[in-house]
Order: C-alpha cells, then structure tokens, then sequence
C-alpha cells in the first residue's frame, strides 16, 4: 500500500524485491544492500532528537545528519522506514538521486573585464575580495598556481572532503603546498580532484590566473575559495543529493560564521522529477537562499538536444503514441510520465514486436509487468503535500542477462476525460544512456535539469561567446507548472579555457562551465554591495534581480525572456547602478 508521506520512487524501491533492487542504478540509489539500510531525506516539522532517541532505545541504530530548516538526512534499517513515516513530526520523504557532472573571450563578452579594472567607468577595482565562492563539485587541485597568493600560499578557507570525511583548514592545505611538489603534498592533504571538473569550474568562476601570467583569470579572482568535494557513495561513483545538501548546510553555515557573503556555484543535476520545483532538493535550496546572505548559482544542465524529454497536449478526441528508441546495450531505463491529476488518460505500453501491454489499471500503488526478456515495474502516483502533479513510472529492467528488449517502445495514450491535457516523459540523464536511446520527436524545452527549477537559485544556460548564438546542448526551460522563468540568464559555455588539474589549462564546454560565470560576477556584485557598503542587501532575489537588469540580448530571438537564454546573456558591467 502506498504511503502518502513517501515519494513514488521510494514507495516503488522499497517493494521492490533485491534482484530488482541490483538491476536498477535508480531505485537502488540510497540503498545498502549490505547493511540492509536506506539514506532518507526528510522534512520535519520540529526536531527529530526525540524520535531517533526512541528508535535506538529499541536496537534500531538510525543515524541522522541535521540540516538547516527543518531538513535531516537519515540512515534508516530498510524494516524501520515505515515506521519513519508514522511519526508526526516527519511531513515528507524523498530517497537520494544520482547527479550528473554536465575564458578570456568570454570574460569580455560578459562584460566581466572592464569592472575588474580600477577606476573603470563601472565600478573601482571588483576583484570578489571579501566574499567567498564557494564550489559544492568534484574537488579541486589545489595546487594549481591559479588558486595561491603571490606568495604561494591559498586561497583555498576551507576544502570539505566528503569522500575522506575531513574538512582541511588553510592552515593545513598550506603545510601541504610548502612541502614543494603534489606528491608529497597529499601525503598531508589527500584530496584530489580526480576528474578536473571541480578544478576547471573553481578557476573560471575565483581563478586568478597566476599560472597563465593572468591571461585565463577567472572572474572573482580575489575571493577565498570553499570547496567541498562531493563523496561518491553510490556504486557507479556518481555524487547523490544527499551529499548536495550536506554540501549546502556547510557552505552556508560556514559564511554565516565567517560573517561574510557567499556565491555558491553548483554545476550538476538530475532529470528526475516533476520539474517544477517543488521537489525537497528544490525547497531546500530555497530556504539555503534565504539564509545569511547567500546567493545560489545552478546550470541548466546538457539535457537540451539529448532526445530524453518530450511533451504534448492530449484532447478528449485522439489518442497519442509517444515512441522511444531503446537501445539493444540499455541495462536498465526509467520513464517518467508527470500529467495533471484532473485529466484521466488510458496509459498502454506496445512493445517492439507490436503487443500491447495494458490499458493499464490506474491503481495507486505498483504493478509489474513482463514482457520477452523485460520486467517493468510500474508506479501510479498521486499528488503529494508539495505537488499537485501526478507521476507514472515505469522502470524497464532485463529478467535475464544484462541487455533490456531493444527496439521501438510506445506509451499510447488514449483520453477519457480531459481538462489540461498537458503530458511530460522525462528519461535519465543522457551521460546515463547509449546515444540511440531517446524520444522520436523529442521535446527540447523543459530539459533543464533539477536543481535548476529552483526558484531562489540563479539558473544559468549556456551560449557560444565567439558566435553570439545559443548552445543546442543547453538545458532549456521553463519549469513544467507555472511556466517560471528557467534559466534567468546564460553565460559564456563552449571552448572555456580553465584551469586543469595537474597543471596548466584545457578548452572545456557545458553549463558545467556557464555557471562559475555567474557565480564568479554575483561576488563581483556583492562586494560591491555588501563589502564596500553600496548595498547592504544586494544579495538573494535582488541580486538575481539585477543580473537579469544587466543582461544583454542576442539578435535574432522574437522576445524575451525566452526558454533558451531567459532574460538574455551575463553582463555583469550592466547589472551595476551607474
């Protein structure tokens, strides 16, 4: 039976049996098959010492990690989660997601150059100093020269490993950098930037370009740096959302006791979800806007050409077939189908050899379904206490080997009573999937990924600065209900020279990469706020305000805002009062 308290995912993962569990990399998200527990998200209305005091006085052992707001992060015996769900004080339960790891020209292009010169007609001398970006990514090579002084210690405050479960100091990050090489170094700080993304999106947004004789200098080349290198618990080494909001609690409470201002850069997303932002990843990044003085930068992700979304309108008369390409090397794939919950719809699947399988019973609760070499698992949702919107999914897994049934799959689609009409199928991130895997007839707007839906970050896309012209790849908005403005703007995103980890430079392309853009300029705005005393409270929705002031439009679009670029492309000299 459904449990109203517990997102559909999680109802469907915790009926799941555990070779189900094995075969599917989403619903096995946040699940120890060894230590037979769950990682939970959790909102609570008052705090949860007594509750887990009460399970462990019962031999429950669950562990909680206390967020900002009301927010927890628990470890939770898989037999105890519905007991979890009983208490009162527990308003919602969400289970962790898979994210995804989506410079001189295009300082210029964003008119980030000319405020970085003193006395310039904008603004004297904005460099970040005084502000702290930080970068919530991959790590960071911290001895590239573009993140040291002069002198050659760091600007690195602080770095959170989470994957050694060690925050270093500057203190200690400095120790490492005078024992002379990296080598020795990490035998005192052993953290490394394995993959270079947080390294290359740290240097756009605070590099100072020391190595390059200031040619690749980022934009906030003065902040002091926080770097939290995300942990990779999940079994494909990919970050969850629970370490994004551990990630988030400690950005934000460490500037809090700073008493200094923060940009947060966060380049990464999930396509799971009902991309409206109502998500508690979402809300939570909601309310880490609004404390302190905090602003929330998040790119739009790489989903906009990657086939994996598509949307219609169904009318009372015709019924429609959306068709997916499965590939025959697909190890396992989730559909999404988010709808209005007042539109009643028969939902079918025709499999690629012309059988259909249902009309399906819109029964709350889950179903299972074969088919050749396929199991699906199948969830009927109901709207929840965040959202009105009502999701089916479908989890396509294989019964025997590794290989799922390839071929044309059809969801066919067929009106009974019909007041919206609105459909929206979202598959998993395109990094997840074989490249013939996608819709015929995609949809690219709405593929920008979660968390971007939020509506207290800054979502940023991406264009190509050299061409003057929108980058196909780039996550479009807007948001699925309410049509908000997603993203607000974009920034400079293809053949990006940053900082490499191991020394030196290399191009790099996405809104991995748009993103430390505008991240880099609200520091920019907000020393010229906060800390040289022009604006207390420029920080927030009025900093978002003014970026979005300042951006400039490209030619060739019909109006604006639109889903491609929002408001128009990062110009940080015109978001400054003249």
């Amino acid at each position: 039976m459904r449990d109203q308290k517990m997102e559909n995912l999680l109802n469907l993962a915790l009926g799941a049996t555990a070779e189900e569990l094995e075969r599917s990399e989403d619903l096995a998200a946040g699940y120890d098959a060894a230590e037979r527990t769950w990682e939970l998200i959790v909102k609570h209305s008052v705090p949860l010492d007594g509750m887990i005091a009460e399970l462990n006085a019962r031999g429950a052992r669950v562990a909680a990690i206390t967020l900002l707001n009301n927010y927890s992060i628990l470890t939770v015996p898989e037999s105890l989660v519905p007991d979890i769900s009983n208490y009162s004080q527990i308003e919602y339960i969400e289970k962790p997601k898979r994210l995804y790891f989506a410079v001189d020209r295009a300082r210029s292009a964003s008119c980030v150059s000319p405020v970085q010169v003193s006395g310039s007609v904008y603004a004297p001398d904005l460099t970040g100093r005084g502000v702290l970006v930080a970068v919530i990514d991959s790590g960071i090579d911290y001895f590239h020269d573009d993140f040291r002084n002069e002198d050659g210690t760091t600007r690195i405050a602080a770095l959170w490993d989470q994957e050694l479960g060690k925050a270093y100091t500057r203190e200690e990050i400095n120790e490492a950098l005078a024992a002379g090489n990296r080598m020795e170094g990490r035998m005192l700080v052993p953290s490394v930037d394995g993959s270079g993304h947080g390294t290359a999106v740290a240097g756009i947004a605070a590099g100072n370009g020391r190595e390059s004789g200031g040619r690749y200098r980022g934009v906030a080349y003065e902040s002091d740096l926080l770097v939290v290198k995300l942990g990779t618990a999940d079994p494909l080494g990919f970050p969850r959302t629970t370490e994004l909001m551990r990630g988030l609690d400690y950005a934000a409470r460490y500037a809090a006791e700073a008493a200094k201002p923060v940009a947060v850069n966060l380049s990464f997303g999930s396509t799971y979800g009902s991309h409206d932002g109502t998500g508690l990843l979402e809300t939570y990044i909601d309310g880490i806007a609004a404390y302190g003085r905090t602003s929330v930068v998040i790119g739009t992700g790489n989903e906009g050409a990657g086939g994996g979304h598509i949307s219609g309108t169904l009318t009372e008369r015709n019924p429609v077939d959306v068709e997916l390409a499965v590939s025959d090397y697909e190890t396992d794939l989730g559909v999404q189908l988010w709808k209005e919950y007042v539109d009643e719809m028969g939902i079918a699947l025709i499999t690629p050899d012309g059988r259909m399988l249902g009309p399906l019973p819109p029964v709350i609760g889950p179903q299972t379904l074969e088919y050749g070499n396929t199991r699906i698992l199948l969830y009927y949702g109901e709207p929840a206490p965040y959202s009105a919107a009502q999701e089916i999914y479908f989890d396509l897994m294989p019964l025997r080997g590794d290989y799922l049934t390839g071929g044309i799959w059809k969801f066919r689609l067929t009106p009974e009573r019909i007041i919206s009409g609105r459909y929206d199928f979202w598959l998993p991130s395109s990094a997840a999937l074989n490249r013939s895997t996608g819709f015929f007839g995609a949809t690219p707007d709405t593929t920008l990924t979660i968390p971007s839906t939020a509506g207290a970050a800054v979502s940023v896309g991406a264009y190509n600065s050299r061409y003057q012209t929108y980058a196909d790849f780039s996550g479009r908005g807007y948001t699925r209900l309410g049509g908000r403005v997603k993203p607000e703007l974009a920034a400079p995103g293809t053949g990006i020279m940053a900082p490499r980890a191991g020394g030196g430079y290399e191009p790099v392309t996405g809104t991995s990469f748009a993103a430390p853009f505008v991240s880099g300029s609200a520091a920019l705005l907000m020393q010229w706020g906060i800390t040289d005393g022009n604006d207390a409270y420029l920080y927030g929705e009025k900093l978002k305000a003014y970026l979005i002031r300042g951006a400039r439009q490209l030619p060739g679009y019909a109006s604006w805002p639109n889903p491609q670029l929002g408001w128009g492309v990062l110009c940080v000299g015109d978001s400054l009062p003249v």
